[in-house]
């Protein structure tokens, strides 16, 4: 049996950019160990390096595994064995498009992986003097990504959107209940305690104990439409719900298409990208068709009285476009609304600017509502984050009084 001989070291810089490439591969997701590097050194030593497709497809034989993994290595190759100046500007900004095959990982966390990695790889002298970043633009850029919306947005876009919809959440309002509990300012007399306090200094009133309401946490429900016609808002709207999602916070996410699925523990996981792509496997109706009467009917009599109680804000994200009975859609949009604090509609069709309430889902639906907002780039999710804060409440109330 003929042995293998193992590329020459000594031949230029080779075996250094094979080793490098390699690791960027690995730090972007491809399962490349140390064994892949050595198979590569061999294939790439018998078939040269004088064409460049021999040498691509006998890279790719030895470190791409299954086809999901062809898209991530055919970027990565063409753009790293280039100039390095390409190479930082792709480190800049990640604008190739990933296909969607099913699979949410495949796509988001393959591409911001690559972009950090590439970033952490690049001399910090390279190119300096020939690329000029022109810094007062910046805030320019940011704005306009925050009113784009999210069905023009490239990959790229997509990713930078993502990151400004985890910084959004603040903290959501307490509501203040019946019940009361001890405090020194509070503004009504406890004549129970009061008058165990007098027992204890035999019987005269030194001191008259207070009382304020209790205040408990506001509980959060986010219901979203993942029909075909609203899968890129949804898929952002999810992005954000997960942002919101922790343990300081009561919330509570479903998604319906045809029929309705709890998807809050599946969003208790701190990775989006393992959260996005469990909820892509276990949702057997995404990107389908939609009834939303149905979906509502189901979520009142199954979740409602466990969900959805007086101190709960709804947040429903839907078109309205619906195909079955009006009267049934308008009968559950009440029941809806009856056992919750505050329903809050979004709606992707207000990003037209002559948008009308024409389609008679939509008239059904909107007597219901205490908001109407719309739901179609950064900026409009901004402003559900606002009307769910805190602070927003408590600034409301200094003005009032």
């Amino acid at each position: 049996m003929k042995k293998l001989q193992t590329p020459n070291p000594d031949n230029g810089r080779l075996a250094e950019n094979m080793l490098l490439f390699c690791r960027t591969l690995r730090r972007a997701g491809l399962p490349i160990g140390p064994g892949a590097v050595i198979d590569a050194l061999v294939a790439t030593s018998r078939t040269g390096i004088r064409r460049r497709d021999d040498f691509f497809f006998a890279l790719r034989a030895v470190l791409a595994k299954n086809p999901a993994e062809f898209l991530l290595f055919d970027q990565a190759f063409h753009i790293y064995f280039r100039d390095l100046q390409l190479l930082q500007r792709l480190a800049r900004t990640f604008s190739q498009e990933f296909p969607r095959d099913g699979s949410v990982r495949s796509a988001d966390t393959y591409a911001r992986r690559l972009t950090e990695w590439l970033q952490a790889i690049l001399p910090e002298d390279a190119g300096d003097a020939e690329i000029d970043v022109d810094r007062s633009e910046s805030y320019s850029a940011t704005e306009l990504l925050r009113s784009k919306d999210f069905e023009l947005m490239s990959a790229a876009e997509q990713i930078d959107a993502k990151r400004m919809l985890r910084e959004l959440p603040g903290t959501l309002r307490s509501i203040q209940t019946r019940r009361f509990r001890p405090s020194s300012r509070g503004h009504r007399f406890d004549l129970r305690r009061s008058m165990q306090l007098m027992m204890q200094s035999g019987g005269q009133p030194v001191q008259l104990a207070r009382r304020r309401p209790r205040q408990r946490p506001q509980a959060l429900v986010m219901l979203c439409d993942i029909s075909g016609s609203m899968s890129c808002y949804s898929r952002m709207f999810l992005h954000f719900a997960h942002a919101m999602t922790t343990p300081e916070r009561i919330v509570h996410a479903f998604v319906f298409g045809t029929r309705l699925t709890n998807i809050s523990r599946w969003l208790r996981n701190r990775d989006v990208d393992e959260a996005m792509s469990r909820i892509s496997m276990k949702v057997p109706d995404w990107d389908g068709g939609t009834r939303i009467a149905d979906s509502l009917e189901a979520f009142n009599v199954q979740w409602g009285r466990r969900v959805s109680t007086d101190n709960a804000t709804v947040v429903l994200l839907c078109d309205g476009l619906e195909r079955d009975s009006h009267a049934e859609l308008s009968f559950q949009m009440q029941r809806l609304r009856r056992c919750c604090r505050e329903l809050i509609w979004m709606n992707p069709m207000l990003r037209y600017k002559d948008f009308e309430a024409k389609a008679s889902g939509i008239r059904a639906m909107l007597p219901h509502v205490d908001r109407f907002v719309a739901a179609h780039n950064v900026a409009s999710l901004s402003e559900l984050a606002r009307l769910l804060d805190a602070r927003t409440e408590s600034r409301a109330s200094r003005r009032a009084a």
